[in-house]
């Protein structure tokens, strides 16, 4: 089964995002169904998945990042999972991009990753800008993005949204040096939106960051479920 927030030893913790500290939920489920499970977090079962049947199968060094509702992450040695002996640890989405003036976090922190790159801000901001109705569904947010290129303060932000996802990618490189970082969570439905501009933007900052392959997760929404019964 796979959990959003940190998972470690069938306990969640700090699922900001639901507004709880701990969960319990490897005991609660068994209590319930009286059926043994095992949980692990969301974005490392996407990106094992990834590391076996997807997108990095061929390197052994990598980077898993979820991009959703938050940001998770999965990270890779030698092949491997890599798994701290305190906490689940890869936790990207709450590395601080933006200390001056950042926006405050569930987490208690300002200028979190997630707060400006995950693709529920970046939907939020968009719908924002072009007065789209709060129940608006991915496919025709991605529409109205399309049709609405000439809008020039929606430009700025996509801009600006790139040049955080740079930054925080180029931070993740300078500590990690994988091989190759695959991004996944909805981010993968904004190829031509987003994507293909952040390989220009990589490409034009190659002089200060050398960057690994970025590439798209290609197990869609599958990944998480896949990944869940790995080891």
């Amino acid at each position: 089964m796979h959990a959003h927030g940190e998972v470690k030893e069938g306990r969640v913790k700090n699922i900001y995002n639901l507004g709880l500290k701990e969960l319990p939920l490897k005991q609660m489920i068994e209590e319930f169904y009286r059926v043994e499970v095992s949980i692990r977090n969301d974005a490392k079962c996407a990106g094992l998945a990834e590391k076996r049947y997807g997108s990095l199968q061929n390197y052994e060094d990598a980077v898993f990042l979820c991009l959703g509702t938050g940001i998770g992450g999965a990270t890779f040695f030698n092949g491997e999972l890599i798994k701290p002996h305190r906490n689940a640890g890869s936790e990207y989405g709450h590395m601080v991009i933006q200390k001056e003036n950042g926006i405050p976090c569930k987490c208690g922190r300002t200028g979190c990753f997630e707060k400006y790159c995950s693709m529920k801000a970046f939907k939020e901001k968009v719908k924002k800008i072009l007065n789209l109705p709060e129940t608006i569904e991915a496919r025709e947010i991605i529409q109205a993005i399309t049709d609405n290129r000439q809008n020039e303060e929606l430009t700025q932000y996509i801009e600006k949204y790139i040049n955080d996802l740079y930054i925080g990618i180029a931070n993740i490189v300078k500590i990690i040096e994988p091989q190759a970082i695959s991004l996944g969570g909805s981010f993968i439905y904004y190829k031509d939106i987003l994507y293909t501009k952040l390989l220009e933007k990589a490409e034009e900052q190659k002089n200060l960051v050398e960057m690994p392959k970025i590439v798209l997760a290609s197990l869609g929404n599958d990944a998480g479920m896949i990944g869940a019964v790995l080891e």
